[in-house]
């Protein structure tokens, strides 16, 4: 049993198993199904992972004033022909651009959620910076999935994001993010043991390059479900079914 097993019971307990059981039951298609001919969080993208039957997960930041946007970079460049960050654009500006060899726009959440309409099982990740109150974005995000019945959860690397949540919307499902890094030590262990503490979250998504992990199998087993990214080969979609409930894939690593 590791040292740090009783902490965690206190601190993060395990959820209802009944709650999360849906999340190890898909694959999810990492910012949808894109490749040369689809653009990453698109609705295209979105659109073919729903055809596949596949589950979608999706990142969102906030604009300018206060809307969830789907966009995973925090700068237009790489997939715009803007340039700025995506925050100092209101929202309708926002869906006014167009991504890079694509017709599709830039969508809010609630464009995507109305798209997916509980199709299939949505992952939404929460961007974060440490300088940044994630609180507005949170706030943003719940407001969209008001009454939204799919099957749905928030996960964020930031542990600020789960807390909040959990605190304002415990019915929401929630969870952290983890990516060992070069954090492997003593020190990393403690941190990410801190960040469980700190983000009481429903399930992991860990960092497939860091598979096998005993600080994700000791949460595993005692009930949080664990997925992981990105898969993108065969081998690595090996390691996801070897020592994870599901993966979240894109290219090769799809099924």
């Amino acid at each position: 049993m590791s040292l740090f097993g009783p902490i965690d019971r206190w601190l993060a307990p395990p959820p209802e198993s009944q709650r999360v059981a849906w999340l190890g039951k898909h694959e999810y298609a990492h910012r949808g199904v894109h490749d040369a001919h689809m653009v990453e969080n698109s609705l295209a993208a979105f659109g073919e992972a729903i055809h596949r039957g596949l589950g979608i997960e999706c990142d969102v930041q906030k604009s300018r004033d206060g809307r969830a946007m789907v966009f995973h970079d925090w700068g237009l460049g790489r997939l715009t022909a803007c340039d700025g960050p995506v925050v100092h654009r209101d929202a309708a500006a926002l869906e006014a651009i167009v991504l890079r060899g694509s017709s599709d726009c830039l969508v809010t959440l609630d464009r995507v959620l109305e798209q997916v309409a509980g199709r299939v099982p949505l992952l939404i990740e929460i961007k974060s910076k440490r300088e940044r109150n994630p609180a507005p974005l949170c706030l943003a995000v719940y407001r969209a999935l008001e009454g939204y019945r799919g099957s749905h959860a928030v996960m964020s690397f930031d542990s600020r994001v789960p807390k909040w949540f959990a605190v304002h919307s415990p019915h929401t499902v929630r969870g952290l993010v983890v990516t060992e890094d070069d954090t492997r030590g003593v020190w990393g262990w403690m941190r990410r043991h801190l960040a469980l503490w700190h983000a009481r979250p429903d399930f992991l998504a860990y960092d497939v390059r860091d598979l096998p992990s005993r600080f994700a199998a000791a949460q595993r087993a005692r009930g949080l479900p664990l997925l992981t990214w990105t898969v993108r080969s065969a081998a690595l979609r090996a390691r996801a079914t070897s020592h994870a409930d599901a993966p979240i894939a894109e290219g090769a690593g799809l099924a």
